[in-house]
């Protein structure tokens, strides 16, 4: 017997803040209506072929809303069946970051923003509930941190100038061209690199595109930094709780992921170095991580991910 076809696909959360300021304030999320099945669900949609999944989170989310999200933290992968096929769908936490009047549609009649009680009781399906629980058993608002190796530039052996001059060749810049789509669905941050022409041309797309300049740091520069160095000054970053991206070497990515994870009293994941142009996210609340995960402009199923 033929094994089981996977569909694929990616969505949100959505959440905002709800009315009111007062200690019984709460979250408000976005459940959608779907005329076809007359069915109340979350956004989200299939991922089309060669299509990241973070992408594909977001253009679902504004496709079916017409809201652009930022995405926040990762949420369990829903999977169930429809008819002889397993949906898996990846799942994150959002913020509007954008908005414009929702335009009913073929697909999508109605969207309502309601309290978490009566979401949950409006939703048809057990998974869609469990995922809502889910969220509402952590932190809603999270602050990105990337910390990204920079892309593809060419073999050292084969450079014969001064290595910070060394620049992506053209594999790295395309590499570079497609974090800039994964890394604006978190939305705009502060960019910090090593003095590198690298690692400065990695996110020179992502800066451009943000409007955002970018800061070098001698304590992510490779043969100017150590360990303890570049984990002190990226703790101080992190306490700022600042939307950042680091964009630093492999000889120095293992020690900052080691880093952070034992500051927040997390587990450090088995590998925690990365290949060139991939990146961790770590969605942090103050004290603590709510999640860290890893992605790869060229992988499109999640590569890795805690809690």
């Amino acid at each position: 017997m033929a094994p089981p076809v996977v569909v694929r696909a990616a969505g949100t959360l959505l959440w905002r803040d709800g009315p009111g300021d007062g200690p019984e304030a709460g979250p408000e999320v976005a459940v959608i209506h779907r005329p076809r099945y007359d069915d109340w669900s979350f956004p989200k949609g299939k991922i089309d072929q060669g299509e990241h999944m973070l992408r594909a989170a977001v253009r679902e989310t504004e496709e079916e809303t017409g809201i652009v999200p930022r995405l926040g933290r990762r949420l369990p992968t829903s999977t169930y069946p429809v008819r002889e096929r397993t949906k898996q769908v990846y799942y994150w936490a959002a913020r509007p970051v954008a908005e414009s009047a929702f335009t009913p549609n073929d697909e999508v009649d109605e969207l309502a923003w309601l309290p978490p009680t009566e979401a949950e009781a409006r939703l048809s399906y057990r998974h869609d509930v469990d995922l809502l629980r889910e969220f509402l058993r952590g932190p809603s608002n999270t602050v990105p941190f990337v910390i990204l190796r920079h892309a593809s530039a060419g073999e050292k052996l084969d450079w014969r100038e001064a290595d910070e001059l060394r620049p992506l060749d053209a594999p790295g810049r395309a590499e570079a061209a497609d974090l800039t789509r994964l890394l604006r669905s978190y939305g705009p941050a502060r960019l910090v690199s090593s003095a590198t022409a690298r690692c400065l041309e990695t996110v020179l797309p992502y800066a451009r595109l943000v409007r955002r300049p970018i800061s070098t740091e001698a304590a992510f520069t490779v043969g100017a930094t150590s360990p303890g160095r570049a984990v002190e000054r990226l703790l101080a970053l992190v306490a700022d709780g600042v939307p950042t991206i680091v964009s630093t070497h492999g000889e120095v990515v293992s020690e900052l992921v080691t880093g952070l994870c034992k500051e927040m009293g997390e587990k450090v994941p088995d590998d925690p170095s990365l290949r060139k142009s991939e990146f961790w996210v770590a969605h942090l609340a103050p004290g603590s991580m709510a999640a860290l995960e890893r992605h790869s402009p060229k992988t499109l199923a999640p590569a890795s991910a805690t809690r």
